[in-house]
This record gives C-alpha cells, structure tokens and sequence, in this order.
C-alpha cells in the first residue's frame, strides 16, 4: 500500500454544530503527524469541481466555537453517477491526495463506502448529524446542540401553551429516528412523543391526550419526529377532529435547529473523533467510521455504521410515560 502523504477533509450532507470543530481536529492532527492537509468545499462537489485548498492551522484558526462549517457543505447529486465519481477521483490524483476524511451522516457515509470500493481508495468517516442515526457510536457530532436547541424552544412554547392553556404539537427533526425528539421529550418535561420507534394509532394518541389533559392539566406539549405523511400538521388535524374542545397549535422548528455555537459535549466529541481519525489512518486502517463507545474511540465498519437500525432504548419511552402524569 502507498504511503500516505496528504490527506483531503470535507463535509459533506445537512450541516451539524461541531464540523468545524471537527475540521480543526484533522487538520491539526493530521499536521501534527506529518501529513499535508487539504481542505475540499461544498463536500463530493467539490472534489468534482476541484475546490481544494492547502490548509495549516491557521485555515482552521478561531472555529472551534463556530456552527455549520468552513468547507460548506452539499448533497451531490452529480456524485451518484458514475461520471461524477470519475471527475472526483481525477481530481484526488490531480491534487495528489491520498486519503480522504469525510464528516457527514449516513448518506454522506454511503457515498464514501461507494467511492472507497470503486477506486480502493482510503476513507475515514466522522458522525457529523444532528439525528444521532449512525450505528456504533453513543452519540453523533451536532446531536447534543441540537436537543439542547429543542429544549430551549420548547421550553419558551410551554409558557404560551400554559398561559393559553393549548395544546402544541412541536415537530423536530430525525427522519427514520426518533432519538432527538424521544430525549428531548424528556429534557422538556414533555407529555408525550411521537417517533417512528413507537409508531401511534388512535388508542394512543388518545391515551396520552387523556393522560397529558386530565386532572389540573390544561395544556401539553407534544414532540413528533418530522415525517412527510404523519408530522406534527398531521397529528393536529386528528386532534381538532377527534377533540375539537382542546385549542391546538403546531411549531415546526425546522432549520432552526441545525445552527449555533456548539455545546461542550460536541466539541470535545468532534475532537476526539479528528484525532481519532488521523490515528487511524496512521494504523493503516480505511473504509471505518470513527465512533465513541463507552467513553472509548472505536473504528465502526461503513457497512455497520450506515445499518437503518440503530439500537433505540424503549425504556426511554417507559420513562416519559411516568413522569408525563
């Protein structure tokens, strides 16, 4: 196997606080351990595009308390092709580089997977994602600002909610998981969650309004996982219809929740992650995602990592039950 010698970073997908901390780590990391570092903007477009840029410690100066990214970030369509991957890897040889770490979630982690098995070439993956949804690591880059996000809207939506006494479904983001909207539930005091672990039908739904409503209650706060079909809009329309004398509302947090300063949690994470990737690329390892696991820096599989069944605790769901009362 050829020695590595210079080393190409991206982010790539929906933006996560905590990528341009993890940016800082590789690059320092990687400079640190000898390797030239070279910064690639707008993700797999831009290696397409050949947008590279040489990057020291100074490129990566001042960011580490910064949200969204440096290198901009995009979701490629043009990389799905054939032709696409071609320009790409023409363009690692052109700029002569030998590795590449990718910062991004699962579809981000599936194109590299792609790309690594087509041309053998060396990818490392970092979990950036705000929906916590790769397998193998406890937590993913931007999952802990963005329940902290929740947390803090929804905090300021109870206070309306109680003063008008209405019931406010608040929609938050995770897709296929329901690990954002399930703990912030919970961090909120919230009465109830819907997620796609613990899929509703109309017993449901009417147990927990019956919960979250009787005795003094007058207000409640539901956090439903976004979902083309069946989001908070959805939920709302059933509730006006099967009990027209509760007043409802619906928030969609939408982006709001992708932006911000970091929390310390995913500071240090995107860090340990950085350096976690430059040693492994120093050990010889490819096609691995850096995770952490019981507090300890793992190397997880593309194959593993991408799974669509990420373990989900349904004791979490036991929990918001009893203190919903």
């Amino acid at each position: 196997m050829a020695k590595i010698k210079t080393i190409g970073i991206m982010t790539s997908g929906g933006d996560a606080p905590g990528m341009n901390a993890a940016i800082r780590a590789v690059t320092r990391a990687g400079i640190y351990n000898g390797y030239k570092i070279k910064g690639i903007y707008r993700g797999w477009d831009g290696l397409i595009n050949g947008e590279i840029k040489n990057f020291t410690t100074e490129n990566v100066s001042g960011i580490i308390n910064l949200g969204g990214t440096i290198l901009k970030t995009a979701r490629s369509k043009e990389f799905m092709t054939s032709e696409g991957r071609d320009k790409a890897f023409e363009n690692m040889q052109k700029e002569e580089i030998d590795a590449l770490v990718v910062i991004g979630g699962n579809g981000s982690l599936t194109g590299a997977r792609i790309f690594a098995e087509e041309y053998d070439v060396p990818i490392i993956g970092l979990p950036g994602t705000i929906d916590n949804d790769l397998y193998g690591t406890d937590s993913t880059i931007g999952y802990d600002t963005t329940m902290n996000t929740i947390m803090e809207c929804v905090d300021r939506i109870r206070d309306t909610a109680q003063s008008h006494e209405r019931i406010f479904f608040v929609e938050v983001m995770g897709r296929d998981a329901g690990f954002l909207a399930q703990n912030s539930a919970i961090a909120c005091g919230a009465e109830a969650a819907i997620i796609p672990e613990d899929s509703t039908d109309v017993d449901q739904l009417a147990r927990f309004m019956e919960r979250g409503i009787r005795k003094s209650k007058k207000s409640c706060i539901v956090i439903v996982s976004e979902s083309p079909k069946c989001g908070a809009l959805y939920y709302a329309d059933r509730v006006k219809k099967e009990f027209p004398e509760f007043d409802v509302r619906v928030s969609i947090l939408g982006h709001l929740q992708r932006g911000g300063r970091p929390t310390a949690h995913d500071r240090i994470l995107a860090s340990r992650c950085g350096v976690g990737a430059i040693e492994a690329i120093r050990q010889g390892q490819r096609n691995v995602m850096i995770g952490i696991r019981y507090n300890e820096v793992v190397y997880v599989p593309f194959s593993e990592a991408i799974r669509s069944d990420k373990p989900f605790d349904k004791k979490l769901i036991k929990v918001l039950d009893e203190l919903s009362i």
